[in-house]
């Protein structure tokens, strides 16, 4: 399969010729160039899906298969950091999962920026884009992942910060960067822990289970905990960051200002799971060694995920409700993850965590390309702007319709199975837990459904002009992505994607999915009465409970926070004392010494004047000092 180095290589070409000839090439050919690359891409990436599943598969369990793999650089008599392609079940999978919402983002932006300035360096940043996240889910090995990985974050930085004359975007932009490196500086400091007892950054090593591999790790303690606990934690930081787990999710509703698909792109189907992919990369480490770590996941998980849907239900900016329904769901998979074992039906949740992944990945871009659309006919982020948009776009609310269904939770479509399964995980590690995700859930259906309603129902705005559907180019890719919406959840993926790369059967447990059903109908219904109409209900509550509504819009006030926190207690009680201690002891220090020898030169200057009679004098003087001091002393 030596042909996957092509999934990397053509948008990577794609990067380098539409960004270094952006100035000679049109907006048409630009967007061709791109769009026909990552056509190629998603080819090859199906195509590899198909051979390796269908190859692969030896005694009942898919192999891992190392495509190439070259030494790059070393830096120790063992340590080397390698250049390659590991294919095994999660990295096809997720090659399907980038490659096809990538070529569904190529294929709108045509019509929605058509126009834009910067056009051309708006797709040259998606190639990039795509390039660094096939490079991160293709790692053979730890350090190949985060260089990557960073890639990533610096393709964040770049299409977020796209309107760079916008100074939220900007701002937001810095915003991302600035979180996600501080997040990534944890997970380097986890990977040199880990690569310092281990001895490798490879993946095979890592992942054999040999127990004697991290014996030197287990064995070295900081602080109660091991070496090995202290790396996997740490790890799993940057991970958080990137999947914007609290209290790290501050940057990504603020990544909104970034293009709409953009946000579908990066903030709903790929770089935000990464985080989720890292976990599971490492799953056999977490379980067999440091299940504590994975409780722990598992934990932040649960509350990310019920803390960002409180938030989307008091959001009004449609970008940004769809953020924190991002952020909640991601903490669905991060809790599957964290509640899983590796073995038949213990290794549910890693399975389930997955195929949530798969779907969400589909359906929640589906709702962003969706939003994008809406954006475009009304010019306008904020519901009170919109209402009665069916009648207008009966292409982009079926769609979304479809979508909302899917993260509601409702059968047949392919969110209710994930979602289920990952419930099913959940009350299996505890009663508790599982109570908590439920409840969530139906959480979901409402803050979903009350976008839905503001959006294409209630009231219609006095809008300044006619709505109108999106162009083709637009319509297309909504279309397309409700398909695997509507039919994902019949695809038999324990067939496919387990802890132990083994079959694993889907088997609904129908009393956990009937009282998630009966939830996300009634919060459905609730919606439906709230929102459906124009009404005063909606008003009346939030007033009713004014302080913990304004927390919940304000996002409990965690931004502020993180502000005080810097401005107020790192800037002036750490930053400010070092400046002056900078400034005023160190410089004065050495500016004092630097005046101390200019005047000291300008006083003895006078020895080197030139002057013959003068030197004579000086050795005159110096000959008979001499001579004095022979004699007396």
């Amino acid at each position: 399969m030596e042909y996957t180095l092509f999934i990397l290589l053509f948008p990577l070409a794609s990067f380098l010729i539409v960004g270094l000839l952006s100035n000679k090439l049109s907006h048409k050919a630009s967007g061709l160039i791109g769009t026909t690359s990552l056509t190629v891409v998603t080819l090859l990436s199906y195509y590899t899906a198909w051979a390796y599943f269908t190859t692969q598969k030896i005694d009942g369990v898919y192999q891992s298969l190392t495509v190439l793999n070259t030494t790059w650089l070393r830096v120790g008599a063992n340590l080397h950091i390698d250049m390659g392609i590991l294919l095994d079940p999660i990295s096809v999978m997720m090659l399907v999962v980038i490659s096809t919402v990538s070529l569904m983002v190529h294929i709108y932006s045509l019509g929605y920026m058509k126009g834009e300035v910067g056009f051309q360096r708006y797709y040259s940043f998606l190639s990039l884009f795509t390039f660094s996240m096939m490079g991160l889910v293709l790692a053979t090995n730890i350090f190949q992942m985060y260089i990557f990985w960073e890639l990533v974050g610096v393709s964040s930085y770049l299409l977020i910060g796209f309107y760079y004359t916008k100074p939220a975007a900007i701002a937001a932009s810095k915003k991302a960067f600035i979180v996600t490196r501080f997040a990534d500086m944890f997970f380097l400091i986890g990977i040199l822990v880990l690569s310092y007892f281990t001895q490798t950054f490879d993946f095979g090593i890592l992942m054999s289970g040999d127990a004697s591999i991290f014996s030197s790790a287990i064995g070295s303690s900081f602080l109660g905990a091991s070496a090995l606990v202290w790396a996997m934690a740490l790890i799993f930081i940057g991970g958080a960051g990137k999947s914007a787990m609290f209290p790290l999710h501050i940057w990504l509703p603020d990544a909104m200002e970034g293009p709409t698909p953009v946000s579908a792109l990066i903030h709903a189907a790929t770089m935000v799971v990464a985080g989720v992919y890292l976990v599971a990369r490492l799953f056999p480490i977490y379980i067999g060694f440091t299940p504590e770590v994975l409780h722990g996941i598992a934990y932040v998980g649960a509350f990310t995920s019920l803390f960002a849907a409180i938030i989307a239900i008091a959001q009004t900016d449609i970008k940004r409700v769809l953020a924190f329904s991002t952020i909640s769901q991601i903490g669905f998979m991060m809790v599957a993850l964290g509640v899983s074992k590796l073995e038949g039906h213990e290794g549910l949740g890693y399975m389930s965590s997955m195929f949530h992944l798969f779907t969400h990945a589909m359906f929640k871009a589906l709702l962003f390309l969706g939003a994008g659309s809406i954006i475009h006919a009304v010019h306008s982020n904020e519901m009170k702007d919109m209402g009665s948009l069916r009648k207008y776009m009966p292409v982009t609310h079926w769609t979304f319709l479809i979508a909302c269904l899917a993260i509601a939770g409702i059968p047949p479509f392919s969110g209710f199975v994930s979602k289920d399964e990952i419930l099913t995980a959940a009350f299996h590690f505890s009663n508790g837990m599982g109570i908590w995700m439920t409840v969530t859930a139906g959480l979901t259906a409402f803050y979903m459904f009350r976008l839905y309603y503001n959006i294409f129902w209630g009231k219609a705005t006095n809008y300044t002009h006619i709505p109108h559907e999106s162009p083709v180019s637009m319509t297309f890719p909504l279309v397309f992505l409700a398909i695997p919406t509507v039919l994902g959840g019949f695809i038999p993926f324990g067939h496919f994607v387990t802890a132990d790369r083994a079959d694993y059967t889907i088997h609904l447990d129908w009393t956990i999915a009937t009282v998630s059903i009966i939830l996300a109908v009634v919060g459905i219904v609730i919606a439906t009465v709230l929102y459906r109409k124009p009404s005063d209900v909606p008003n009346r509550i939030a007033n009713s409970i004014r302080g913990f509504h304004q927390a919940a819009y304000h996002r409990f006030y965690i931004d502020e926070i993180y502000l005080f926190i810097t401005k107020k207690i790192i800037f002036n009680c750490v930053s400010r004392p070092l400046a002056w201690f900078d400034r005023h002891i160190v410089d004065g220090f050495i500016n004092g010494l630097a005046s101390a020898t200019d005047w000291v030169s300008i006083r003895i200057r006078g020895f080197q004047s030139g002057e013959i009679q003068w030197y004579a004098y000086v050795f005159l003087f110096g000959t008979l000092l001499i001579t004095a001091l022979l004699l007396f002393i």
